[in-house]
């Protein structure tokens, strides 16, 4: 997966309202899971059986003997409405691989999809995973800046051997199933991706099949004889054992304790094969050999202690493997179950009730009642079962230590890797830095970043202006009010108090109002000349007028002193301020332009709203943020810019 790059997310893996499942929510399938579905030209149900063959033989070569970490790579048909390709009832083969953390069979997967659409190029493809588009997230670099993860939905397909994208030309909203489907078939419309974003897809699939085999690891095993018995008829079972060894828990050590199925004192020497990921699984966990269990001494030779600790693990393994799913078929009781079970917990079901309860048994006996009465359990059981009987099968046939002496095996394949893969990490980190380089650079050549459509005609006096509206708007019971006092009283101020006490603080106001050419021959009383109690009980001035006039000095020289303590300081250079206007006079003394210096201009308040603005999305780097919440919500959307400024 490309790092850094959007997510398109994949559709929703419930079950269509249309299926039979009383349970929908439990068709969600693992995150490490690729999911895939085949529609043909010939809209016919009965061609079905004939593509499908037709398919099967063609993937004979390419999946003869080899090793799968999790899932095989299967296709079936499809019977009515799909639950797990989303669609409608339109006839297509799909499937689904479990790729696990062998990201390797994923892609290899992709690489046979498109090679099926090479060989029947009247097939169109659909590929997701649990990340969603993941062959957009891929290309992302290079997609067209229309294409985003809530309009790649039934756009992205595979055809011909190549990446194909349902054009906005052809469809401007979300294109229905079938309408884009057409638009495939359709020589008038031209689906087939940008060049670049074929050479990404090709770049990720080149080396494969090779590559997916490379990544297969032998080694020498010492196992009991029923463990190389089962590995000689199906080793593809080895990949169960090292999961129910990897993900084993204190049920399943109980398994592993008793050793039920898989103990014999006869042991074997074997070569296995298994893929890279399931040998680290294996090396790399520290376990106990249960009691009784055959081991040699490490006085040996640690060769052979090796060899005996590998094969005691993957012994271990198939014994959980096997005891845990012949219980949990017995009882139909697989993660489907769990998962049902928890369903049930989350929809209060057994609210307020203790486990083990008499009520809590009963709604837990009508629940299961209920599960095995659907076809899911059905399904489960025998998905459970199959693995179990299988090994049934293969240890009732005859056999003996016999049957693997004389054999030569293989030397043990080089397992450097698993200590010196810096070098291919490196290579790959390097590889996509180079790929964002190169991408930053095409933008910096176009000379802006990537933007969603229509920010070209961005406006910054857009902010200004919704930030006005927004906060001049009155807001009703369903947006953002205004916080009320604690007591639910209005905000009372008495202002003849306040002055006073502003008086104390600056000086008297008297004086000040002498300097602007009131004296007390304009028969109005200064602030200065009256006693405070006169003030404390709200005496009254001789008139309105010099009320008024009070005031109005008061103001002024209030601010005043506040620009004269503000100039001092570093507050002015923080704003932006409003020009000057070009025919205001310049000239004068050195001392009249020194105070013009002290005194601050008017502040330009939507200017320093935008600059804030900008600062603040900026310093988000691309993330979500505030500056970008709250823009959004008054439906606003700033273009990201170059990182350097550029």
């Amino acid at each position: 997966m490309a790092g850094k790059n959007p997510i398109f997310e994949a559709p929703t893996m419930a079950t269509s309202p249309s299926s039979s499942s009383p349970f929908p929510h439990l068709h969600r399938a693992p995150d490490d899971t690729l999911f895939f579905s085949i529609f043909s030209d010939d809209p016919s149900a009965a061609s079905l059986p004939l593509l499908h063959l037709r398919i099967l033989r063609f993937l004979s070569p390419y999946l003869h003997d080899y090793l799968w970490h999790h899932d095989p790579f299967l296709i079936s048909i499809s019977s009515g409405s799909c639950s797990l390709c989303g669609t409608s009832d339109l006839p297509h083969l799909h499937g689904k691989l479990r790729y696990g953390d062998n990201l390797d069979d994923e892609w290899f997967a992709v690489f046979l999809l498109f090679e099926i659409s090479r060989e029947v190029p009247s097939v169109s493809i659909r590929a997701w995973d649990s990340d969603g588009e993941f062959l957009l997230i891929e290309a992302a670099y290079h997609l067209p800046r229309w294409l985003t993860p809530d309009s790649s939905t039934n756009r992205v397909f595979i055809r011909s051997g190549l990446l194909h994208i349902v054009p906005k030309s052809f469809s401007s909203s979300t294109p229905s199933f079938p309408t884009a489907l057409s638009a495939l078939r359709s020589s008038d419309i031209n689906t087939v991706a940008p060049d670049p974003v074929q050479s990404a897809i090709s770049r990720r699939l080149s080396g494969y099949p090779e590559q997916a085999r490379a990544h297969i690891h032998r080694v020498r095993a010492r196992v009991p004889l029923p463990v190389a018995l089962v590995l000689k008829h199906e080793p593809c079972l080895i990949s169960l054992a090292v999961e129910a060894f990897y993900d084993r828990d204190v049920d399943s050590m109980k398994h592993a304790a008793k050793m039920e199925k898989f103990s014999s004192s006869e042991m074997v020497e074997v070569s296995l094969r298994m893929t890279r990921a399931m040998y680290a699984q294996l090396l790399q966990q520290d376990f106990r050999a249960p009691k009784g269990y055959p081991m040699p001494r490490r006085e040996d030779g640690k060769e052979a202690y090796a060899e005996a600790e590998l094969g005691m693990k993957i012994a271990c393994g198939f014994e959980m493997m096997y005891q845990g799913r012949r219980e949990a078929g017995e009882v139909g009781k697989g993660e489907t179950w769990e998962v049902f079970k928890s369903s049930l917990d989350s929809s209060g079901c057994f609210k307020g009730l203790l486990p083990g309860s008499k009520e809590y048994k009963k709604i837990m006996d009508g629940a299961m009642e209920c599960y095995r009465s659907s076809s899911l359990f059905l399904r489960t059981r025998d998905m459970l079962n199959a693995p179990v009987q299988r090994i049934d099968e293969i240890l009732s046939l005859p056999h003996s230590v016999d049957d693997f002496k004389g054999i030569k095996l293989p030397p043990n394949d080089d397992d450097s890797w698993l200590y010196n893969g810096e070098d291919e990490l490196n290579a790959a980190i390097l590889e996509r830095q180079k790929e964002m380089e190169s991408y930053e650079s095409g933008q910096r050549n176009n000379g802006k970043s990537r933007q969603p459509e229509g920010s070209d005609d961005f406006n910054l006096g857009d902010i200004a202006e919704s930030m006005q509206a927004f906060v001049q708007k009155i807001s009703s019971f369903e947006g953002a009010e205004v916080p009320e006092n604690r007591d639910s009283k209005a905000v009372e101020l008495d202002f003849d108090q306040f002055m006073k006490d502003m008086e104390s603080v600056i000086g008297p106001l008297g004086n000040q109002g002498a300097a602007q050419g009131h004296d007390s021959d304009g028969g109005c009383s200064s602030s200065s000349d009256m006693e405070y109690d006169d003030y404390d009980h709200g005496s009254d001035l001789a008139d309105q007028h010099c009320d008024d006039e009070t005031k109005d000095t008061f103001m002024q020289t209030y601010s005043d002193a506040l620009n004269k303590e503000l100039s001092e300081t570093t507050l002015k250079r923080s704003f932006v301020r409003a020009q000057q206007h070009k025919g205001s006079d310049v000239q004068g003394t050195s001392n009249a332009a020194k105070g013009s210096d002290e005194e601050l201009t008017p502040v330009d308040v939507d200017v320093n709203l935008v600059q804030s603005f900008l600062d603040s999305f900026a310093s988000q780097q691309g993330l979500p943020g505030p500056a970008s919440n709250l823009l959004g919500l008054m439906g606003l959307k700033i273009p990201q810019q170059d990182p350097k400024g550029k």
